[in-house]
C-alpha cells in the first residue's frame, strides 16, 4: 500500500497534532458541541501526573511509555527471560524477534473489559493491560504466532492467517465466566495481520513475511542508521493500515484510527476527518526498542503524539479539565465513532502537550532527558488509573461499544 500524497498529512503524527489542537482552540473558544474546557484544572491533572512520576520512578530516568513496560511481574521481566533463555543467534534476530512480539501484543491490547483476567503459570492472576500483555507473551513464547513450532518467537504470515477464534480464546483463557471483549475482532486482527504481511513483500519480506523484517527495512532506507521516529510510523501506518476492520477508507486506501468529525474543514479530499492513529502510535514507541537495541538510533522522537485512549482521557475528564456540556452525556454506552468520543480523543492528544510541558518544569528536566514517551510512562497513563481505581474502581469514565480493535 502506498499512501496518496493528498492524504499525507491526515497519515502522519504531525496531522494528528495539527487537527486536535484546532479542536482544542476551538473548545476554548466556546465553540465546542461537546465539551467545556477548564483550564484552570490543569494543575490538578500535572500535580497527579508528577507525583505518580516521582512515586515510580524516584530517580526520573523514565523509560518510554511501550509494551515493554507491561511484560513486568514484579521484579522479573518476563521477555527479557524468553528472550535471553532462548539466546538468538545473531542480535538482528532477538530483534526481530521482538518486533514481531511487540506487533501481536500490541495489537491484542484493546480494552479487556472488567471481567476478564489471565492467570500466569506463577499463579499471578493479572486483569486489563498487563493481562493482555503478558497472555500475548504466553502465547508467542509457545508459537500461537508461528507457522512453525519448531521456531516458535515468531509471528509469520501463515501462522497469525490461521490463528482463529476459538485458538485465540485457548489461549487467553477466555470462557463464558472470563469473558474477553472484543475476542472475535482481536482474531480477526490478527488474521488481517498475516493477511497485510503476505501482501507487501517490500515491507515484509518475500520468504516467511513477518513484522520483524521491518528492522531490515529501515536499515535500507536510512544507511547511516539515524532513524525518524515519524518514518517509523509511516512504515506502521502503510504496513498495518490494511488490517483495520470496518474503517473509513480514501479510494483504495484504509484510512485506520480516523473519524470523522463536523468541525474539521479543509479544501480537499481529507475535510471532515480527523486522525488519532492511538494503536499505530503506540505501536511505534513500542518498536523503539528493540530497533535501538540493533543499534538504530531513533530521533524525533516528539514528533509522534500523545495516545488518545481512555486513561489519558479519563485523566482529562477526572482531573476536571474537561467536562460534557449536557451532564449526562456520559451515561449510557457511546459508540466509538460517536463524535463526542472523537472528539475527547483529540482533545485529549492536544491537552497532553500542555501537561508535558508543564511537568518538564515541575520536574526540571529538558525535553531531552523526558520526552513525551516519557512522559505518558511517568506519566499521564499511571495517573489516569489512579484516578479511575480510586473513583469507579478502574473502570473507564464511562463505557464505550468497540470491537477490540481501538482502545
Amino acid at each position: 500500500m502506498t499512501i496518496p500524497a493528498e492524504l499525507a498529512e491526515l497519515m502522519s503524527a504531525r496531522g494528528v497534532r495539527r487537527r486536535a489542537q484546532e479542536l482544542l482552540t476551538r473548545a476554548e473558544d466556546g465553540l465546542s458541541d461537546h465539551f467545556i474546557v477548564r483550564r484552570e484544572r490543569l494543575a490538578n491533572a500535572v500535580d497527579a501526573v508528577v507525583d505518580a512520576t516521582r512515586r515510580r520512578y524516584p530517580d526520573l530516568v523514565i523509560p518510554y511509555h511501550s509494551r515493554w513496560r507491561h511484560f513486568r511481574l514484579g521484579e522479573l521481566d518476563l521477555a527479557d527471560a524468553l528472550f535471553d533463555e532462548a539466546r538468538a543467534p545473531h542480535p538482528d534476530e532477538q530483534a526481530r524477534q521482538r518486533i514481531d512480539l511487540a506487533v501481536t501484543s500490541v495489537l491484542l491490547d484493546a480494552g479487556a473489559g472488567p471481567g476478564w483476567s489471565y492467570r500466569h503459570s506463577s499463579g499471578a492472576r493479572l486483569a486489563r493491560s498487563e493481562g493482555l500483555a503478558i497472555a500475548s507473551l504466553d502465547a508467542f513464547a509457545t508459537g500461537a504466532f508461528s507457522s512453525d513450532r519448531a521456531v516458535a518467537l515468531r509471528a509469520d504470515a501463515a501462522g497469525l492467517e490461521a490463528l482463529d477464534e476459538r485458538l485465540l480464546a485457548r489461549a487467553f483463557q477466555v470462557t463464558q465466566s472470563n469473558p474477553l471483549v472484543g475476542l472475535s475482532g482481536r482474531a480477526a486482527l490478527m488474521r488481517g495481520l498475516g493477511t497485510a504481511l503476505r501482501a507487501a513483500p517490500h515491507l515484509f519480506g518475500a520468504d516467511c513475511p513477518r513484522p520483524g523484517n521491518l528492522l531490515d527495512l529501515l536499515r535500507r532506507r536510512h544507511p547511516d542508521g539515524n532513524v525518524p521516529a515519524a518514518s517509523v510510523l509511516e512504515v506502521v501506518l502503510d504496513g498495518f493500515g490494511p488490517i483495520w476492520p470496518g474503517r473509513l477508507r480514501h479510494g483504495d486506501t484504509p484510512l485506520g484510527d480516523v473519524w470523522r468529525h463536523r468541525a474539521i474543514q479543509r479544501d480537499d479530499a481529507t475535510t471532515g476527518l480527523l486522525p488519532l492513529h492511538k494503536l499505530s502510535q503506540w505501536m511505534t514507541y513500542s518498536l523503539l526498542e528493540p530497533l535501538q537495541g540493533a543499534g538504530l538510533a531513533v530521533t524525533g522522537l516528539d514528533e509522534l503524539t500523545g495516545l488518545a485512549e481512555y486513561r489519558n482521557g479519563g485523566l482529562m475528564l477526572d482531573a476536571g479539565i474537561l467536562a460534557t456540556r449536557d451532564a449526562t452525556a456520559l451515561d449510557a454506552p457511546i459508540a466509538v465513532d460517536a463524535e463526542l468520543v472523537v472528539e475527547w480523543r483529540a482533545l485529549t492528544v492536544a491537552l497532553l502537550d500542555d501537561i508535558a510541558a508543564s511537568v518538564r518544569q515541575h520536574l526540571d528536566l529538558p525535553v531531552s532527558a523526558l520526552p513525551l514517551a516519557s512522559v505518558l510512562e511517568g506519566g499521564t497513563w499511571a495517573a489516569g488509573r489512579q484516578f479511575a481505581a480510586e473513583r469507579r474502581d478502574g473502570l473507564p469514565p464511562f463505557e464505550l461499544i468497540s470491537d477490540g480493535t481501538v482502545f
